[in-house]
């Protein structure tokens, strides 16, 4: 029966499910990391205003050229083609002989940042005009009203994305076993190969991959009612004003 079969495949071979679990939370959580410093990083860049002349306005046009490229490259092709011409297209044209977990490591993360550069830029446009015209009424150049005025608050409101896209990475981490990278779904089809039972064990690999997304949306979640703070709450002001005698608040009031 296939559940007496699903238990014997797990009894057997967990070591396998576990370490392939391992390395799948490890790529997408580094490629995440990596991506959203990426997507940080050039959605800054990309909105620094542009001078009307000067060596600044080429510069600035060069690089957010580039930037365009880059990103519209790395959306609108697979991960799964990316990790080919990354890993093998490397060695075949420069002589570079990658670890597959470098090679890893390095498709996720720009994969990862090409999206979050998009999440990051929507989300400093999004950001009210006035609170740069009052940064730069008080002197702020546009890296400082970033750093002490946007930033905090984009952080904030691309966590969500941000979440999403480490689940997206858990998913599609399972693409890089084209270059061997013993991540879940390669070691789950090594099971798969040596007792020929493909839907036990592909059933238990997806599982595993629900348990383990489930649980970081979870715990993304609770980070986001944490930032987002009480639903009630009462400003200083009325407190101390609550805590102040009636007889004493007429007394004031009528000084």
């Amino acid at each position: 029966m296939s559940l007496e079969w699903i238990v014997q495949i797990i009894s057997e071979n967990w070591p396998m499910f576990l370490r392939g679990a391992g390395m799948t939370l490890f790529i997408a959580l580094i490629g995440t990391v990596l991506g959203a410093i990426i997507g940080l990083l050039a959605g800054i860049i990309r909105t620094i205003p542009v001078p009307e002349r000067g060596a600044k306005k080429v510069i600035l046009k060069v690089i957010n050229v580039i930037l365009s490229i880059y990103i519209e490259f790395f959306r609108g092709t697979p991960m799964i083609v990316q990790a080919m011409v990354i890993y093998y297209g490397s060695a075949l044209a420069f002589g570079i002989d990658m670890n597959v977990m470098v090679a890893a490591v390095i498709v996720v993360s720009i994969n990862t940042g090409a999206y979050m550069a998009e999440i990051v830029r929507g989300g400093i446009v999004s950001i009210d005009k006035g609170q740069f015209e009052a940064a730069q009424a008080i002197g702020m150049n546009h890296f400082q009203t970033m750093i002490n005025v946007v930033l905090p608050q984009v952080i904030r409101n691309i966590l969500p994305a941000t979440g999403n896209q480490f689940v997206i990475n858990i998913k599609d981490t399972s693409v890089l076993n084209v270059i061997s990278v013993s991540e879940l779904y390669f070691m789950t089809k090594s099971v798969a190969g040596n007792n020929f039972r493909y839907f036990e064990s592909f059933f238990v690999a997806c599982i595993i991959y629900f348990v383990m997304t489930f649980i970081v949306t979870r715990i993304l979640l609770y980070f986001e009612r944490r930032l987002e703070g009480p639903d009630n709450y009462t400003m200083l002001g009325q407190e101390i004003q609550a805590g102040v005698p009636a007889a004493n608040q007429t007394v004031e009031s009528k000084l």
